[in-house]
């Protein structure tokens, strides 16, 4: 009698463990900045890389325990191609496309306030959408191209939630997804030479996500 008590108590336990699971699915915005890369020609040195623009995201998450969760995002990233050089600059349209899976870690559950902390990877597609000329200003230091690429990414960030009522949460949060530099978009010109082959983009947010 004893053994079939501590197996229905376990039953319920497991059974309870698993009732706890908790859905969240949300969206968000904010803006998205990338630290430009020099470039170093026979005629001089630049800058060059993706500049500043919204930043759209929305996600799915599942609490697996007191601590732990698992996150899949899709984001859309607004930021031109741009070549700098003093005073001169140059832009192309572009805009690009992230798919992650994050493995989240938390404070836990039992209060308004949480701290989170998120490491995954996924994929993040470029693409130049503007039209291409047989000139373009800074040319000597790299083309600007009407073409698309798909890189391998790393997705690293953190924030905080806080619990507007039981089922409704507001997130701000910050994400630094990196990349390999989309010199198929940015391709240097001959004899120039590009500072670095990786693409940090620093992308802060805030949205509302719901609890189900």
């Amino acid at each position: 009698m004893k053994t079939i008590r501590n197996a229905i108590l376990l039953l319920a336990a497991s059974t309870a463990g698993g009732f706890a699971q908790q859905w969240e699915f949300g969206a968000a915005g904010g803006y998205s900045t990338a630290p430009a890369i020099p470039v170093t020609a026979p005629t001089g040195t630049a800058t060059t890389g993706i500049a500043p623009g919204g930043a759209f995201s929305v996600f799915l998450g599942l609490s697996e325990g007191r601590h732990w969760a698992g996150e899949a995002r899709f984001g859309y990233l607004m930021g031109d191609l741009r070549i700098q050089s003093g005073a001169a600059s140059t832009t192309f349209s572009a805009a690009s496309q992230v798919a992650h899976y994050d493995l989240i870690l938390h404070t836990g559950s039992g209060s308004r306030f949480q701290l989170f902390g998120a490491v995954g990877g996924g994929v993040r597609w470029f693409e130049g959408t503007g039209e291409e000329a047989a000139y373009q200003p800074l040319m000597q230091y790299a083309y600007l191209t009407k073409t698309s690429t798909m890189k391998p990414m790393a997705s690293l960030g953190g924030g905080v939630k806080f619990a507007i009522t039981k089922k409704v949460l507001l997130r701000i949060e910050f994400r630094d997804y990196i990349t390999g530099f989309p010199t198929e978009l940015i391709t240097p010109a001959v004899g120039a030479t590009f500072g670095s082959s990786i693409l940090h983009d620093l992308v802060p947010m805030a949205g509302l996500s719901y609890g189900f």
